[in-house]
């Protein structure tokens, strides 16, 4: 099947033919045709199948038809609503560019920028306003954004919408627009609170699938090391000293648990970023646009921050942390194994994360292969174990009290608010509230130890273009983690969208996007 067998209008196969996307994917193929009626669609699709062409491509022939001679001041035509400022990025971009033949207007919006950045860019009208629920709710307080207007209304990544508490924020929104509305829904998961709220605001909508629920990919080789929580560093510092990589996503739980990380495994001389709620924006965009060159090959996220990713040619996901919410785990491992490549999912599993295992092969209905711990690992964690831990740095002002970077308000965890004393070790929870931390202790004497990983581009001391990593440092080898209680598409070769993590307290999250030969 190609675009043009789908009904859609010329200026798009054009748009399309200039990306060379020839062929729709299994949800496009399924979505598109529905969307073009005009009627509600509910769709389920794991990330990375192109589910953002697969409203965006129809809903632009459906505004083209019906397009006004002009819009009023704060007018929206069509609102998609996301988690994340970096899924909301990589989706406008996306619109730009498939509208790119079509005169249409099209606008962003998310936390984290200038209030009158965001008033200017909706003051004149738009045909599409791709924003987070919170910046959106900025707006209509302030009387900047009209929606009364409002003729498609799209919720992307809709599962993890509600995982960030955006309920509340969802129903003012639908109060707001018109009853007679095209509403698109998108979730990569089914769960029963999708379709309950499918049912409260979609009419008698068309259901797609591509896959069963909560399936993980199938050319995703999976597998699982057991080892104390203390020792996961030594585990991950041999495992990139003697393995070859493309790019390597790392999940840690918490924010200072991926700044940990990336001291560690720099003082080993292994080059890495980290990205998370408490990286500024530059910071996040500079950390993935080296990770997307390959310049530095090992990224390490928290999960809500991941959610916008989507970078064709990660090779490896390594759950450095196991989520606690076994949804999450297909979310992580659905960022390898792209564009018909294959991909590598390795967990380590501490003795009080089993029972997050069993849920997790419960739910994706397979048993993970278990993998021994490699040759020299008690060698390289005695080594680990002569390190003095880093002293801890309390919170700038500004990134306690700065708001949700995707607009979700008063949910971030403040360690002062709920009477914790700064250095309280209940502050290491998922997303804390706690500043990037850098410099250390170097790991000389680690087994083993090099300047990169085998087979790998990365290099400490190199020029990246990025922030270097030059220090390391770790808390005691001895120091046990511990289980949190809460949950975390750029595209290659042009715009490809679809979708990006978050938790239920609304805490940031980052990303960005390049696209592939797929429209997705």
């Amino acid at each position: 099947m190609t675009f043009e067998q789908l009904g859609l209008s010329k200026p798009l196969l054009g748009a399309l033919a200039s990306k060379n996307y020839t062929q729709p994917t299994p949800i496009q193929a399924q979505a598109i045709p529905t969307v073009l009626t005009g009627r509600d669609l509910l769709g389920i699709a794991q990330t990375g199948t192109g589910k953002t062409a697969a409203f965006m491509l129809p809903s632009l022939d459906r505004l083209t038809a019906s397009k006004p001679p002009f819009l009023k001041p704060g007018q929206i035509r069509m609102l998609v609503l996301a988690p994340t400022r970096e899924l909301a990025s990589q989706i406008a971009a996306s619109a730009e560019a498939y509208g790119s033949q079509m005169k249409m207007s099209v606008g962003v919006i998310f936390g984290g920028v200038a209030n009158q950045k965001s008033v200017r860019t909706v003051q004149r009208g738009l045909d599409v306003l791709v924003a987070t629920p919170g910046r959106l709710l900025d707006l209509v307080d302030q009387r900047a954004v009209d929606l009364r207007h409002l003729e498609i209304l799209v919720l992307d990544e809709a599962d993890q919408m509600l995982d960030l508490g955006f309920i509340h924020a969802l129903k003012r929104i639908v109060k707001l627009i018109p009853a007679k509305r095209q509403t698109l829904f998108f979730s990569a998961t089914m769960p029963k609170t999708i379709k309950q709220l499918a049912d409260t605001y979609l009419a008698n909508p068309a259901e797609v699938s591509v896959a069963p629920v909560a399936t993980t990919a199938e050319r995703v080789e999976q597998q699982v090391t057991f080892v104390n929580q203390a020792e996961k560093s030594a585990l991950l510092t041999l495992f990139f000293q003697s393995t070859t990589i493309d790019r390597a996503l790392v999940f840690s739980r918490t924010k200072h648990g991926a700044d940990k990380v990336v001291r560690l495994l720099a003082a080993a001389g292994i080059e890495s970023n980290a990205i998370h709620g408490n990286k500024s924006q530059p910071q996040r965009e500079r950390a993935l646009g080296l990770f997307r060159s390959g310049e530095v090959p090992i990224l390490v996220a928290t999960d809500i921050a991941a959610r916008g990713i989507d970078i064709p040619g990660v090779s490896h996901v390594i759950n450095f942390d196991l989520p606690n919410v076994p949804e999450q785990y297909v979310h992580r491992i659905g960022r390898t194994a792209r564009a018909g490549a294959d991909g590598i999912a390795i967990a380590f599993c501490a003795e009080d994360e089993r029972p997050y295992l069993k849920d997790i092969e419960k739910l994706t209905r397979q048993k993970v292969a278990v993998t021994p711990l490699p040759a020299g690992f008690v060698a390289a964690v005695e080594a680990l174990k002569k390190l003095k831990p880093e002293p801890r740095r309390a919170p700038q002002p500004n990134q306690r009290n700065r708001r949700n970077e995707s607009g979700a308000r008063g949910h971030g965890h403040d360690p002062q608010r709920h009477g914790l004393p700064r250095n309280d070790p209940r502050q290491d929870m998922p997303e804390e509230r706690s500043g990037p931390r850098e410099g250390g202790r170097s790991m000389r004497g680690v087994p083993g130890a090099v300047r990169g990983p085998v087979g790998n581009p990365a290099r400490a001391g190199s020029p990246s273009g990025g922030q270097q990593q030059r220090h390391g440092g770790q808390r005691p080898a001895g120091q046990p983690g511990r289980p949190a209680t809460a949950h975390g598409r750029p595209q290659q070769g042009g715009p490809r969208p679809h979708g990006n993590g978050t938790q239920r307290d609304g805490r940031r999250s980052s990303g960005s996007s390049q696209g592939s030969r797929s429209a997705q």
